[in-house]
Protein backbone atom coordinates (compact mmCIF):
# COMPACT_ATOMS: atom_id res chain seq x y z
CA UNK A 1 0.00 0.00 0.00
CA UNK A 2 1.17 3.39 -0.85
CA UNK A 3 -0.31 7.16 -0.31
CA UNK A 4 0.72 9.46 -2.79
CA UNK A 5 0.06 13.35 -1.73
CA UNK A 6 1.09 16.18 -5.14
CA UNK A 7 2.10 19.48 -4.89
CA UNK A 8 3.24 22.47 -6.87
CA UNK A 9 0.49 23.16 -9.17
CA UNK A 10 -0.35 26.44 -10.02
CA UNK A 11 -1.22 29.33 -12.26
CA UNK A 12 1.86 30.14 -14.87
CA UNK A 13 2.53 32.25 -17.98
CA UNK A 14 3.32 30.52 -20.84
CA UNK A 15 7.38 30.05 -20.92
CA UNK A 16 7.55 29.60 -17.67
CA UNK A 17 8.75 26.79 -15.36
CA UNK A 18 7.14 24.88 -12.57
CA UNK A 19 8.44 22.22 -9.91
CA UNK A 20 5.76 19.59 -9.28
CA UNK A 21 6.23 16.89 -5.80
CA UNK A 22 4.35 14.31 -5.03
CA UNK A 23 5.41 12.31 -1.67
CA UNK A 24 4.87 9.08 -0.62
CA UNK A 25 3.57 7.27 2.65
CA UNK A 26 2.46 3.65 3.48
CA UNK A 27 3.89 0.45 4.72
CA UNK A 28 5.29 -0.37 1.13
CA UNK A 29 8.78 0.27 0.49
CA UNK A 30 9.13 2.93 -2.14
CA UNK A 31 11.77 1.42 -3.74
CA UNK A 32 8.74 -1.12 -4.62
CA UNK A 33 7.45 0.96 -7.48
CA UNK A 34 8.30 2.38 -10.36
CA UNK A 35 6.79 6.01 -10.48
CA UNK A 36 5.37 8.57 -13.01
CA UNK A 37 3.30 11.75 -13.89
CA UNK A 38 0.15 11.50 -16.02
CA UNK A 39 -1.92 14.66 -16.80
CA UNK A 40 -5.70 15.43 -17.64
CA UNK A 41 -6.61 18.15 -19.40
CA UNK A 42 -10.16 19.39 -19.95
CA UNK A 43 -11.87 17.41 -22.36
CA UNK A 44 -9.17 15.03 -22.43
CA UNK A 45 -7.92 11.54 -21.50
CA UNK A 46 -5.81 10.95 -19.18
CA UNK A 47 -2.05 11.08 -20.68
CA UNK A 48 1.13 9.74 -19.79
CA UNK A 49 4.11 12.26 -19.15
CA UNK A 50 7.08 11.19 -17.36
CA UNK A 51 8.29 7.88 -15.63
CA UNK A 52 11.24 6.83 -13.35
CA UNK A 53 12.43 3.21 -12.53
CA UNK A 54 12.70 2.42 -8.60
CA UNK A 55 16.29 3.07 -8.42
CA UNK A 56 16.03 6.24 -10.86
CA UNK A 57 18.60 4.83 -13.44
CA UNK A 58 15.75 5.05 -15.88
CA UNK A 59 13.01 7.91 -17.41
CA UNK A 60 11.18 7.64 -19.78
CA UNK A 61 8.93 10.89 -21.47
CA UNK A 62 6.17 11.43 -23.98
CA UNK A 63 6.67 13.35 -27.19
CA UNK A 64 4.78 16.01 -25.96
CA UNK A 65 7.15 17.01 -22.85
CA UNK A 66 10.30 15.44 -24.02
CA UNK A 67 12.88 17.91 -24.36
CA UNK A 68 11.25 20.38 -21.59
CA UNK A 69 10.35 17.73 -18.50
CA UNK A 70 12.63 16.07 -16.35
CA UNK A 71 11.45 14.03 -13.37
CA UNK A 72 13.28 12.67 -10.79
CA UNK A 73 13.59 10.74 -7.82
CA UNK A 74 14.78 10.48 -3.96
CA UNK A 75 14.05 7.06 -2.65
CA UNK A 76 15.47 8.47 1.10
CA UNK A 77 12.76 11.01 0.96
CA UNK A 78 10.21 8.87 -1.03
CA UNK A 79 9.47 11.63 -3.54
CA UNK A 80 9.64 12.24 -6.93
CA UNK A 81 9.22 15.54 -8.68
CA UNK A 82 8.75 16.67 -12.25
CA UNK A 83 10.00 19.65 -13.57
CA UNK A 84 9.11 21.19 -16.44
CA UNK A 85 10.22 24.59 -18.57
CA UNK A 86 8.75 26.43 -21.32
CA UNK A 87 5.09 25.80 -20.52
CA UNK A 88 2.62 26.03 -22.98
CA UNK A 89 -1.51 26.51 -22.43
CA UNK A 90 -2.01 23.15 -23.72
CA UNK A 91 0.15 21.77 -20.95
CA UNK A 92 -2.79 23.02 -18.49
CA UNK A 93 -4.30 19.70 -17.09
CA UNK A 94 -4.80 18.13 -13.49
CA UNK A 95 -1.13 16.32 -12.79
CA UNK A 96 -1.36 13.36 -11.40
CA UNK A 97 1.13 10.62 -9.81
CA UNK A 98 1.50 7.60 -10.15
CA UNK A 99 2.86 3.71 -8.22
CA UNK A 100 3.47 0.78 -10.32
CA UNK A 101 4.26 -2.76 -8.65
CA UNK A 102 5.47 -4.02 -12.49
CA UNK A 103 8.66 -4.56 -14.06
CA UNK A 104 10.12 -1.85 -16.04
CA UNK A 105 9.26 -1.05 -19.42
CA UNK A 106 7.28 0.75 -22.14
CA UNK A 107 4.28 -0.49 -20.89
CA UNK A 108 4.34 1.94 -17.78
CA UNK A 109 3.05 4.55 -20.47
CA UNK A 110 -0.39 3.24 -20.07
CA UNK A 111 -2.24 4.45 -16.77
CA UNK A 112 -3.53 0.96 -16.29
CA UNK A 113 -0.53 -0.41 -15.19
CA UNK A 114 -0.83 1.80 -12.25
CA UNK A 115 -2.51 0.93 -9.40
CA UNK A 116 -1.92 3.74 -6.93
CA UNK A 117 -2.95 7.46 -7.80
CA UNK A 118 -2.35 10.70 -6.42
CA UNK A 119 -5.35 13.25 -6.03
CA UNK A 120 -3.95 15.79 -8.59
CA UNK A 121 -2.52 18.71 -8.60
CA UNK A 122 -3.88 21.46 -10.72
CA UNK A 123 -1.30 22.87 -13.36
CA UNK A 124 -3.09 26.24 -15.68
CA UNK A 125 -0.91 27.49 -18.09
CA UNK A 126 -1.78 31.32 -19.39
CA UNK A 127 -1.32 32.55 -22.92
Amino acid sequence: QVQLVESGGGLVPAGDSLRLSCVASGGTSFITFNMAWFRQGPGKEREFVAAISWDGGDTYYSDSVKGRAAIFRDNARRMIDLEMNSLKPEDTAIYYCAASLRVWGRHLVNYAEYGYWGQGTQVTVSS
